[in-house]
């Protein structure tokens, strides 16, 4: 039997934008999937609609709690799979063949702990808008991230024996901590070279920048050293102003 692949979706009143997300998971062919909703306790329609896909959703666990990456750990030990890939309500998969052509590449690089690859950005009704500003890099490592998230979280896929509990001390960006702590133990980390995320671009990170911002500096101080990633702010900021500068003269 082919790899296996935890894909979990988290929501919390998503009516609106899920039932696509799992139909993107629904429509996967030839792949192996296990797929897990984690829902807190939602309100509105959304369990009506995860309930017209119950041959297609493996669990469901719909109970309060304190926030999307607790919620995010409950998923994580719900999960069977070989690899963990998390689906935010409102994304999607790229095409009926995304998890089959990840599952290609990951058995021709002998089953490596972590693989990645690209994002588009979507509105509110699933539209493209852009591709992700940030481009994946071609060898990535545990240090990349000290410029900031290159990957998605979305298109960055985990064996589920290595990955740890998210830090709930992190409010908002315990997802870039994360992806750290799997890249500094991984032993494999292989870049897909595929473009298999389809991201809404409006999030608890997109609503809450500034929270997050401070927060990921934190992170960054921790991994990275209070001074180099000082100077490497005032680099961010010198280039930044030039880029304004640029564009206003343009």
């Amino acid at each position: 039997m082919s790899l296996r692949f935890s894909i979990i979706t988290v929501t919390y009143n998503a009516a609106e934008v899920l039932e696509r997300t799992i139909q993107s998971v629904e429509r996967q062919e030839n792949a192996n999937i296990e797929y897990l909703i984690i829902d807190g306790k939602s309100t509105d329609a959304t369990l009506d609609i995860v309930q017209k896909y119950e041959n297609c959703v493996n669990c469901c666990i719909s109970e309060p709690d304190e926030g999307l990456y607790d919620a995010m750990n409950k998923g994580l030990k719900q999960a069977t799979g070989d690899y963990l890939l998390f689906l935010n309500a409102g994304d999607t998969l790229q095409g009926n063949d995304a998890i089959a052509k990840i599952t290609q590449v990951a058995e021709r690089e002998n089953i490596p702990d972590i693989l990645y690859g690209e994002t588009d950005l979507v509105d509110n009704n699933g539209q493209f808008i852009a591709h992700r500003r940030l481009r994946t890099p071609e060898r990535l490592t545990w240090k990349s991230f000290r410029m900031g998230m290159l990957v998605c979280h979305q298109a960055f896929i985990v064996k589920r024996t290595l990955a740890p509990e998210y830090d709930l001390s992190y409010r908002y960006s315990a997802d870039y901590d994360w992806c750290i702590r799997c890249m500094k133990v991984a032993e494999g980390i292989v870049n897909t070279r595929l473009r298999f995320i389809n991201y809404l671009n409006e999030g608890l990170t997109t609503a809450n920048r500034r929270a997050s911002l401070k927060e990921r500096y934190r992170i960054m101080r921790n991994y990275y050293g209070k001074f180099p990633v000082f100077l490497l702010h005032i680099w961010f900021a010198v280039r930044f102003c030039w880029a304004q500068f640029i564009k206003g003269v343009v």
